[in-house]
Protein backbone atom coordinates (compact mmCIF):
# COMPACT_ATOMS: atom_id res chain seq x y z
CA UNK A 1 0.00 0.00 0.00
CA UNK A 2 1.41 3.50 -1.06
CA UNK A 3 1.86 5.94 1.87
CA UNK A 4 2.82 9.56 2.10
CA UNK A 5 4.22 11.43 4.64
CA UNK A 6 4.04 14.95 5.57
CA UNK A 7 7.11 15.43 6.25
CA UNK A 8 8.96 16.76 3.17
CA UNK A 9 6.01 14.67 1.44
CA UNK A 10 7.92 11.63 0.92
CA UNK A 11 6.01 8.88 -0.58
CA UNK A 12 6.76 4.92 0.20
CA UNK A 13 5.47 2.12 -1.83
CA UNK A 14 6.64 -1.51 -2.27
CA UNK A 15 7.38 -2.53 -5.72
CA UNK A 16 7.71 -6.52 -6.76
CA UNK A 17 10.16 -6.01 -9.39
CA UNK A 18 13.82 -7.83 -8.80
CA UNK A 19 16.63 -5.30 -8.57
CA UNK A 20 19.89 -5.55 -8.75
CA UNK A 21 22.65 -3.18 -8.44
CA UNK A 22 26.30 -4.07 -9.52
CA UNK A 23 29.95 -2.51 -8.73
CA UNK A 24 33.22 -3.69 -10.14
CA UNK A 25 31.34 -6.27 -12.03
CA UNK A 26 29.98 -7.81 -8.21
CA UNK A 27 26.70 -7.96 -6.53
CA UNK A 28 25.90 -5.53 -4.18
CA UNK A 29 22.70 -6.08 -4.08
CA UNK A 30 19.43 -8.66 -5.18
CA UNK A 31 16.09 -7.91 -4.32
CA UNK A 32 12.54 -8.93 -4.71
CA UNK A 33 11.01 -6.50 -2.40
CA UNK A 34 12.55 -3.02 -3.01
CA UNK A 35 10.87 -0.17 -2.09
CA UNK A 36 10.04 3.18 -4.13
CA UNK A 37 10.46 6.24 -1.98
CA UNK A 38 10.12 9.31 -3.67
CA UNK A 39 12.95 11.69 -1.99
CA UNK A 40 12.30 14.22 -4.21
CA UNK A 41 8.80 15.05 -6.40
CA UNK A 42 10.38 14.22 -9.93
CA UNK A 43 10.93 10.08 -9.44
CA UNK A 44 11.82 7.75 -6.72
CA UNK A 45 14.79 5.95 -5.53
CA UNK A 46 15.27 2.21 -4.25
CA UNK A 47 15.53 1.19 -1.02
CA UNK A 48 16.72 -2.20 -0.53
CA UNK A 49 16.15 -4.40 2.39
CA UNK A 50 19.02 -4.96 4.90
CA UNK A 51 19.02 -8.49 4.41
CA UNK A 52 19.24 -8.33 0.46
CA UNK A 53 22.79 -6.70 0.71
CA UNK A 54 25.04 -8.91 -0.28
CA UNK A 55 28.36 -6.21 -0.13
CA UNK A 56 30.29 -5.42 2.98
CA UNK A 57 28.89 -1.85 4.48
CA UNK A 58 31.70 -0.21 6.23
CA UNK A 59 30.52 2.70 8.82
CA UNK A 60 32.25 6.00 8.41
CA UNK A 61 30.97 7.46 11.58
CA UNK A 62 29.40 10.02 9.58
CA UNK A 63 25.69 10.97 9.95
CA UNK A 64 23.79 12.80 6.83
CA UNK A 65 20.37 14.58 8.16
CA UNK A 66 17.14 14.50 5.75
CA UNK A 67 14.03 16.78 6.97
CA UNK A 68 11.74 14.33 6.05
CA UNK A 69 13.63 10.75 6.89
CA UNK A 70 15.73 11.75 9.97
CA UNK A 71 19.57 10.74 10.55
CA UNK A 72 21.09 8.36 8.38
CA UNK A 73 24.10 6.22 9.30
CA UNK A 74 26.80 6.53 6.17
CA UNK A 75 28.62 3.60 5.18
CA UNK A 76 31.00 2.55 2.24
CA UNK A 77 30.02 0.06 -0.17
CA UNK A 78 32.40 -2.36 -0.23
CA UNK A 79 33.27 -5.68 -2.65
CA UNK A 80 36.12 -7.53 -3.46
CA UNK A 81 37.20 -5.18 -6.44
CA UNK A 82 36.14 -2.11 -5.69
CA UNK A 83 34.85 0.16 -2.73
CA UNK A 84 32.13 3.54 -2.91
CA UNK A 85 32.89 6.13 -0.38
CA UNK A 86 30.27 7.11 1.13
CA UNK A 87 27.52 5.14 -1.11
CA UNK A 88 24.93 3.66 1.38
CA UNK A 89 22.86 5.30 4.04
CA UNK A 90 20.68 3.63 6.88
CA UNK A 91 18.01 5.39 8.51
CA UNK A 92 17.55 3.09 11.71
CA UNK A 93 15.63 5.66 13.42
CA UNK A 94 13.74 7.44 11.08
CA UNK A 95 9.93 9.09 11.42
CA UNK A 96 9.04 7.20 7.99
CA UNK A 97 9.15 3.39 9.60
CA UNK A 98 9.29 1.44 6.32
CA UNK A 99 12.99 2.51 5.30
CA UNK A 100 14.17 1.44 8.90
CA UNK A 101 15.63 -2.03 7.91
CA UNK A 102 16.25 -0.82 4.29
CA UNK A 103 19.61 0.72 2.83
CA UNK A 104 19.62 3.54 0.39
CA UNK A 105 22.35 3.12 -2.34
CA UNK A 106 23.46 6.01 -4.42
CA UNK A 107 22.49 5.09 -7.94
CA UNK A 108 25.41 6.81 -9.46
CA UNK A 109 27.84 4.93 -7.14
CA UNK A 110 27.39 1.75 -8.90
CA UNK A 111 28.23 0.30 -11.83
CA UNK A 112 24.51 -1.21 -13.11
CA UNK A 113 21.38 -1.74 -12.36
CA UNK A 114 19.34 -3.60 -13.33
CA UNK A 115 15.20 -3.96 -13.46
CA UNK A 116 14.85 -7.53 -13.69
CA UNK A 117 17.07 -8.51 -16.39
CA UNK A 118 17.15 -4.84 -18.17
CA UNK A 119 19.56 -2.55 -17.60
CA UNK A 120 17.91 1.17 -16.03
CA UNK A 121 20.10 4.30 -16.50
CA UNK A 122 18.93 7.67 -14.76
CA UNK A 123 16.74 6.67 -11.83
CA UNK A 124 14.33 3.95 -11.56
CA UNK A 125 11.28 4.04 -13.54
CA UNK A 126 8.60 5.95 -11.98
CA UNK A 127 5.40 3.33 -12.18
CA UNK A 128 3.38 6.83 -12.72
CA UNK A 129 4.84 8.03 -15.38
CA UNK A 130 3.40 7.47 -18.82
CA UNK A 131 4.99 7.82 -22.24
CA UNK A 132 2.14 7.79 -25.50
CA UNK A 133 4.27 8.40 -28.99
CA UNK A 134 1.35 9.08 -31.78
CA UNK A 135 1.91 9.26 -35.24
CA UNK A 136 0.40 12.47 -36.47
CA UNK A 137 -0.26 14.50 -40.20
CA UNK A 138 -0.35 17.86 -37.97
CA UNK A 139 1.96 20.72 -39.42
CA UNK A 140 4.95 21.49 -37.28
CA UNK A 141 7.45 24.40 -37.53
CA UNK A 142 9.95 25.09 -35.49
CA UNK A 143 11.70 28.66 -35.42
CA UNK A 144 14.82 30.18 -34.09
CA UNK A 145 15.94 33.90 -34.26
CA UNK A 146 13.21 34.10 -37.29
CA UNK A 147 14.71 31.32 -38.87
CA UNK A 148 13.15 27.79 -39.82
CA UNK A 149 14.80 25.15 -38.90
CA UNK A 150 12.51 22.55 -39.26
CA UNK A 151 9.10 21.95 -40.97
CA UNK A 152 7.25 18.45 -40.90
CA UNK A 153 3.96 17.06 -41.51
CA UNK A 154 4.56 14.06 -40.70
CA UNK A 155 5.85 14.27 -37.00
CA UNK A 156 5.99 11.08 -34.16
CA UNK A 157 4.41 13.24 -30.88
CA UNK A 158 5.64 12.46 -27.24
CA UNK A 159 3.48 12.59 -24.10
CA UNK A 160 5.37 12.22 -21.49
CA UNK A 161 4.03 12.85 -18.13
CA UNK A 162 4.83 15.95 -16.28
CA UNK A 163 6.27 17.69 -19.46
CA UNK A 164 4.81 19.53 -22.81
CA UNK A 165 4.62 17.48 -26.18
CA UNK A 166 7.57 16.45 -27.88
CA UNK A 167 7.44 16.71 -31.51
CA UNK A 168 9.93 13.97 -33.01
CA UNK A 169 10.42 15.08 -36.86
CA UNK A 170 12.01 12.59 -39.97
CA UNK A 171 15.75 14.38 -40.53
CA UNK A 172 14.71 15.46 -44.09
CA UNK A 173 12.29 17.82 -42.72
CA UNK A 174 15.31 19.03 -40.81
CA UNK A 175 18.00 22.26 -41.32
CA UNK A 176 20.97 20.15 -41.01
CA UNK A 177 23.12 22.40 -42.74
CA UNK A 178 22.88 24.67 -39.55
CA UNK A 179 23.82 21.29 -37.17
CA UNK A 180 27.15 20.08 -36.12
CA UNK A 181 27.32 16.62 -34.13
CA UNK A 182 28.03 16.94 -30.42
CA UNK A 183 29.72 14.77 -28.27
CA UNK A 184 26.46 14.96 -25.58
CA UNK A 185 24.83 11.72 -24.65
CA UNK A 186 22.27 11.72 -22.12
CA UNK A 187 20.20 8.73 -20.84
CA UNK A 188 16.64 8.33 -20.06
CA UNK A 189 15.13 5.39 -18.09
CA UNK A 190 12.04 5.48 -20.44
CA UNK A 191 13.24 6.21 -23.88
CA UNK A 192 17.05 5.17 -23.71
CA UNK A 193 20.10 6.87 -24.92
CA UNK A 194 20.13 10.42 -26.74
CA UNK A 195 22.81 11.95 -29.12
CA UNK A 196 22.92 15.69 -30.07
CA UNK A 197 23.49 18.28 -32.20
CA UNK A 198 24.44 21.70 -31.57
CA UNK A 199 22.82 24.34 -33.78
CA UNK A 200 24.16 27.41 -35.35
CA UNK A 201 21.64 30.00 -36.89
CA UNK A 202 22.32 34.16 -37.78
CA UNK A 203 25.54 33.94 -36.04
CA UNK A 204 24.42 32.48 -32.58
CA UNK A 205 25.41 29.07 -31.34
CA UNK A 206 23.49 26.71 -29.22
CA UNK A 207 25.07 23.72 -27.80
CA UNK A 208 23.08 20.93 -27.25
CA UNK A 209 19.79 21.93 -29.47
CA UNK A 210 18.63 19.13 -31.03
CA UNK A 211 18.40 15.24 -30.00
CA UNK A 212 17.77 12.29 -31.89
CA UNK A 213 17.19 8.54 -29.75
CA UNK A 214 19.25 6.17 -32.74
CA UNK A 215 18.27 3.15 -30.81
CA UNK A 216 15.57 3.92 -28.19
CA UNK A 217 14.12 0.95 -25.64
CA UNK A 218 11.79 -1.47 -27.40
CA UNK A 219 8.80 0.88 -26.16
CA UNK A 220 9.79 3.86 -27.28
CA UNK A 221 10.76 2.84 -31.12
CA UNK A 222 8.74 4.78 -32.97
CA UNK A 223 10.78 7.88 -32.58
CA UNK A 224 14.05 5.65 -33.70
CA UNK A 225 16.23 8.57 -35.92
CA UNK A 226 13.74 11.61 -35.27
CA UNK A 227 15.29 14.80 -34.34
CA UNK A 228 13.32 16.67 -31.01
CA UNK A 229 13.43 20.12 -29.80
CA UNK A 230 12.67 22.00 -26.76
CA UNK A 231 9.92 23.06 -26.60
CA UNK A 232 10.96 25.63 -23.99
CA UNK A 233 13.49 27.08 -25.99
CA UNK A 234 12.15 27.63 -29.60
CA UNK A 235 9.25 29.16 -32.12
CA UNK A 236 6.92 26.10 -32.16
CA UNK A 237 4.09 26.46 -34.46
CA UNK A 238 1.37 23.48 -34.59
CA UNK A 239 -1.23 23.74 -37.85
CA UNK A 240 -0.22 27.85 -37.68
CA UNK A 241 0.08 28.59 -34.13
CA UNK A 242 2.72 29.75 -32.16
CA UNK A 243 2.84 27.68 -28.72
CA UNK A 244 3.36 29.05 -25.84
CA UNK A 245 7.01 27.72 -24.51
CA UNK A 246 6.09 26.13 -20.97
CA UNK A 247 8.13 26.58 -17.75
CA UNK A 248 10.12 23.11 -16.69
CA UNK A 249 13.35 21.96 -15.63
CA UNK A 250 15.01 22.19 -19.67
CA UNK A 251 13.39 26.01 -19.80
Amino acid sequence: MEKEHARGRVRVEPSHKRIRAYLGQELVADTTHPLLVWEVPYYPAYYIPSSDIRAELVPTAEIDHSPSRGNADVYDVKVSRATARGAARRYPVSPIEEIRHAVHLEWNAMDEWLEEDEPVYVHPRDPYTRVDILASSRHVQVVVDGETIADSHQPRILFETGLPPRFYLPLPDVRLDLLTPSPTETHCPYKGTASYWHLDVKGHHYDDFVWMYRTPRPESQKIAGLAAFYNEKIDLYVDGVLQERGRTKFS
